[in-house]
């Protein structure tokens, strides 16, 4: 701790034996870093408060519809825009800024400063700010006023622009995907076309081939279905009587009993005959076996009456052979029967055929499926592109309507560019302070800075470093040194002091009463 209180107790002494030099040094810095700061140019800033806002009405009706864009994105694009090189010719040549160009160095100069010092920020979501900084109050002013006006112009000449350049890309596109479609559909339809009967239709299902495959089958079912129908109708056939015996009982006189019951069957077989006839054609083969029994049956009938008419009494009972229905219906039905065996023969000979020519053709095609596949994916992918183009074009269209008849994004100048009346930059009064503070400091620093290198001794314990011995030393006398030599000292020292701050209490004063901070 004493250590301490002795280097700052040196350092404080070789600062009041140097304290000329600090104070000069702080007055050629103060000044000249005043001096400096006075000569620095005002900044005049001009800014102006924009509303951009998609309208309330509208953009709900075209959602889903047209191409919606945020306002951020908005301001972000239009950010751009304005900046770019050839906005800011414009601006340059619509202002003041033009007098200062004097060739193509200094254009590209000035527009790589512009697209620095313009600023466009957010501030809400919809609200946000243009400001720019300038020497010249009346350039500031020009500029935002000239940022405005191309702001403004931008969002509704890009907005078309960029639909138009979106138009014409789709109807390119939709061109050069409708060749591709109809090459597509063309090669599709060949290639049905070449292999139709090994492809299946356009709505699905199963193709020709496995049509005759399961015909095939089917017919050949049918056909051994039809043989065995046939083995049962000769089995049953073989053991039928073609004719069956019936007994004619002769009663007495008028054979009134046998004729009565003879007269009945007759009757009820012409009913079930005109049943038959109504329900079948004449060659049916169950009505021609009932024609039959009824023409059989009157033929005995008929003897019966005879001969009871010539006799009278009883008389013995007697038989007679009539063909039998059942053996007759067997005979006709084994007759369709072996029909039905032939058509169906000829038909499985047939599909057998067609069969066989699919088969060979299928042979000669094997990856027909896979191709066919391929075919029918590419078709569907250029189709579906070509569909979402299409309806991206319409969208494109009523988004360029809504743009071009109705205002749909609106844009509301809040607070207008004014001509700035005092300067927002360079902060002097700040500038000044930190001058005068560097000035005491750099004074105090370079007294310190000599003091380092200083190889004179201070005191008696510097003398002992030198390893020599020290008889001992002789203090200041402070009463040899005259009272009113020390109060002029540090009163000049006061006097200087106070009129450092007094020049920079005049200056603050000054830039106080100009409003300039």
């Amino acid at each position: 701790m004493d250590g301490v209180r002795e280097l700052l107790t040196r350092k404080l002494r070789a600062i009041w034996h140097r304290r000329w030099v600090a104070i000069v040094t702080a007055w050629v810095i103060c000044v000249c870093g005043w001096a400096g700061v006075m000569l620095i140019p005002s900044q005049y800033e001009a800014s102006a408060r924009l509303y951009v806002d998609s309208d309330a009405v509208l953009t709900p009706l075209l959602r889903g519809v047209t191409v919606e864009s945020s306002a951020t994105t908005e301001l972000d694009v239009l950010q751009r825009t304005l900046l770019s090189r050839p906005n800011l010719e414009k601006l340059i040549a619509k202002t003041d800024l033009d007098l200062a160009v004097t060739g193509p160095a200094e254009l590209e100069r000035m527009v790589a400063r512009l697209s620095t010092d313009i600023h466009v920020v957010p501030q809400t979501r919809n609200l946000f700010t243009i400001t720019y900084r300038n020497t010249s109050p009346k350039v500031a002013l020009e500029v935002v006023q000239t940022i405005l006006t191309t702001f403004i112009e931008s969002k509704v000449g890009n907005n078309r622009s960029d639909i138009e350049n979106a138009q014409t890309f789709l109807s390119t596109q939709i061109e050069n995907y409708e060749r591709q479609l109809r090459d597509a559909e063309q090669k599709r339809a060949e290639f049905r076309t070449k292999y139709i009967d090994l492809l299946p239709g356009d709505g699905g299902g199963v193709s020709r081939y496995e049509q005759a495959q399961t015909s095939v089958r089917q017919l050949q079912g049918a056909l051994e279905d039809a043989k065995a129908r046939q083995a049962a109708l000769t089995k049953e056939l073989v053991t039928t009587q073609p004719m069956v015996v019936t007994e004619i009982d002769q009663g007495f006189s008028g054979g009134g009993g046998g004729g009565g019951a003879n007269a009945a069957r007759l009757a009820e077989a012409e009913r079930v005959l005109s049943e038959l006839r109504l329900r079948f054609t004449d060659q049916y083969p169950d009505v021609v076996a009932q024609r039959r029994l009824v023409e059989s049956m009157r033929s005995g009938k008929g003897l019966s009456a005879d001969s009871g008419s010539t006799r009278s009494g009883p008389s013995a009972p007697r038989s007679r052979s009539l063909p039998n229905p059942v053996y007759e219906q067997l005979r006709v039905r084994l007759v369709e029967n072996d029909s039905i065996i032939a058509s169906l023969e000829r038909q499985v000979a047939d599909s057998l055929k067609e069969r066989g020519r699919l088969e060979e053709i299928a042979r000669g095609a094997p990856g027909l499926q896979a191709e066919y596949i391929n075919l029918n994916r590419d078709y569907d992918v250029v189709r579906k592109n070509y569909d979402e183009l299409l309806a991206r074009r319409e969208q494109m269209r009523i988004a360029s309507a809504a743009d071009s008849e109705a205002n749909k994004v609106k844009v509301q100048i809040v607070d207008p560019p004014a001509k700035p009346q005092t300067p927002v930059a360079p902060k002097r009064i700040i500038l000044l302070s930190a001058v005068l503070a560097a000035g005491l400091a750099s004074g105090v620093a370079l007294v310190l800075m000599i003091d380092e290198i200083d190889a004179s001794f201070q005191n008696v314990d510097d003398l002992r470093v030198l390893g020599l011995p020290v008889i001992g030393g002789i203090s200041v006398i402070m009463e040899v040194v005259p009272l009113w030599r020390r109060v002029v000292t540090v009163g000049s020292i006061v006097t200087v002091m106070l009129l450092l701050c007094s020049v920079y209490g005049g200056l603050v004063y000054r830039l106080v009463q100009a409003g300039v901070a």
